[in-house]
């Protein structure tokens, strides 16, 4: 089976070139709903090309034929304030890219979109869309735009002169992939390309992200890059299995002072342990995938090599 880049590190490594902005092009179609045409990628500090630190974080900024803009971040970390975050970076694309002097109809429409690996928020959905509205206080009817300004801006409502949002929760899709915005969720996921996938930039990411076309350099700085995805994913999936606990060691609290403290302690010794282990195996089954020997597996994930052994024939 054919092995494909990962879109984080591909995002931050190969996507710049202009002749890779098909697969972003198709990404951002797919997305939006509508054709997508990248002129460019803007300067930021996110677009620096060195791995700064093992969480991994890009941002891309680009510009389509409306001249709207498009602020893309790919996030593993789980980030505190990460909605604080979106709220910024959009508010700083807004400013960065006006004028001095400009009348504020030239501020330019953005588009935050968030492909985050961690569980943001709660909700079991794997997209999200956030926009603005203007409600009524009193009757709940929605502010509408005039005449005059429909025509001066060429939209339909309020909203469309606003950031929009989008957050891809990819972790979420665990389905078979039926629709375009499905295969690129999954790919997204997975590192995999559905074989009848027929998604805008999917053919794209088949025909130059595929691993075996890595130099060696960039092989290393590869593998690197997903050992440390492995890891921060471990330390997520435990922050985020001691968040769930937090009601229950609460609960386990009051049953100490009522003398329970044994077996409710003994119940999630064995509750957590059980689900570290499933996580290791999940972590060695993804670093399968990508190729590592079972030295580096069994060196990251504490598994025996018999254990990863037996799951290559699984």
């Amino acid at each position: 089976m054919q092995k494909y880049i990962r879109f984080d590190w591909a995002m931050k490594r190969l996507l710049r070139n202009k002749a890779d902005y098909a697969v972003l092009e198709g990404f951002l179609t797919t997305l939006l709903g509508e054709e997508i045409t990248i002129t460019s990628i803007l300067e930021s500090e996110g677009n620096q090309a060195h791995e700064d630190s093992k969480y991994n974080r890009v941002d891309v900024l680009a510009e389509n034929n409306k001249k709207e803009l498009f602020l893309i971040e790919v996030q593993n970390n789980n980030e505190y304030a990460y909605f604080q975050r979106m709220i910024f970076g959009t508010s700083k694309l807004v400013t960065d890219y006006i004028e001095t002097g400009q009348g504020y109809g030239n501020v330019r429409k953005v588009y935050s979109i968030n492909i985050v690996y961690f569980p943001l928020g709660e909700g079991d959905d794997y997209v999200y869309h956030g926009k603005t509205e203007f409600r009524g206080l009193h009757n709940g009817d929605i502010l509408k735009i005039t005449p005059f300004d429909k025509q001066k801006y060429n939209v339909d409502e309020v909203s469309q002169l606003f950031p929009e949002y989008y957050i891809l929760k990819v972790n979420n899709f665990n389905s078979v992939a039926k629709t375009p915005l499905e295969e690129w969720i999954y790919y997204l996921n997975t590192g995999d390309v559905p074989g009848d996938a027929s998604a805008p930039g999917l053919d794209k990411v088949r025909e130059r992200m595929r691993l075996d076309k890595l130099t060696r350099a960039e092989l290393r700085s590869y593998q690197e890059h997903v050992n440390n995805i492995v890891i921060l994913h471990d330390q997520i999936f435990t922050s985020h299995e001691h968040g769930e606990f937090e009601g229950y060691q609460r609960g386990e609290a009051d049953g100490l002072k009522k003398g329970e403290a044994i077996g409710l302690e003994k119940g999630e010794a064995i509750g957590l342990e059980k689900g570290k282990h499933e996580e290791k195996i999940d972590n060695a089954l993804k670093m399968i995938h990508e190729g590592f020997d079972d030295d580096i597996i069994s060196r990251i994930t504490n598994l025996s090599k018999e254990e990863i052994k037996a799951l290559r024939h699984e």
